[in-house]
């Protein structure tokens, strides 16, 4: 295999882990590239830190070296890399779905999910965008804004989803209030009535909030009974870990 033709080929398979971690036969799938060929180059870019192995599953992610390189230009495809392994544990202890998001241009940004195996599932909301007052990474984001950028956001006219939707500004004003001082926010059915949700806060290196981690799943079932403060335990501990990872 000429130099070329390697370089391609771990451009190929770089360009395969920017979708999500994979194991060596996924990336094999994914990149056109045999297997044998594939285990070779992902063992060169690993002792390079382009990529790295979660060694709890076996499958590879990108490594320190890449997301550097890229959060700098864009910093929603670091998170969601680094967020990467924690929504898979959350996924794993709750069987729900677990997913990144950010506060862009007063919205919530669904960046990425690890979708529930179960056989009633809520459609994917990656690349979505919803009101953060209707939802609990928004409303938890929300509440670490600058006392100025909240009341400009709450000076508008906010937009119920269902009948369950808290819209009036001095009561969601309250609610930020409380919200700050908690490590999560459970929201029941205000922005679907059918889902249920819960979301920690994700700091940055210079713990400025970037970020959130969130769990949600269809009202019937989720949370189940009993299990409401394991699962926000469980939630914010792996903020609190991703936090110390970025930081």
């Amino acid at each position: 295999m000429s130099g070329v033709q390697s370089i391609e080929r771990a451009f190929a398979i770089l360009r395969a882990l920017a979708v999500g971690s994979a194991g060596v036969t996924e990336l094999a799938e994914r990149s056109n590239i045999p297997k044998s060929t594939v285990a070779r180059l992902l063992s060169a870019l690993e002792t390079e830190g382009a990529v790295e192995q979660i060694e709890s599953w076996g499958e590879y992610k990108l490594g320190p070296t890449i997301t550097g390189l890229a959060g700098a230009g864009s910093p929603g495809n670091n998170l969601i890399n680094a967020a990467r392994p924690h929504l898979w544990e959350l996924n794993e202890l709750t069987g729900e779905t677990a997913g990144v998001s950010i506060l862009d241009d007063g919205e919530i940004v669904y960046l990425d999910h690890v979708e529930s195996t179960e056989q009633v599932q809520i459609r994917s909301w990656t690349g979505e965008r919803v009101k953060p007052h209707l939802v609990p990474s928004g409303l938890i984001l929300l509440s670490h804004l600058s006392e100025g950028r909240r009341n400009a956001y709450l000076a508008n006219p906010l937009d119920a989803a269902t009948a369950k939707s808290v819209i009036d500004p001095e009561l969601v004003r309250q609610r930020l209030d409380l919200v700050r001082q908690a490590k999560t926010v459970w929201v029941y059915g205000e922005l679907d009535e059918g889902i249920n949700s819960v979301a920690a806060l994700v700091r940055d290196h210079a713990a400025n909030p970037i970020g959130a981690l969130h769990i949600h799943g269809p009202a019937y079932r989720f949370p189940a009974q009993g299990e409401t403060d394991k699962v926000a335990t469980a939630l914010a501990d792996a903020a609190e870990r991703l936090s110390l990872q970025l930081a």
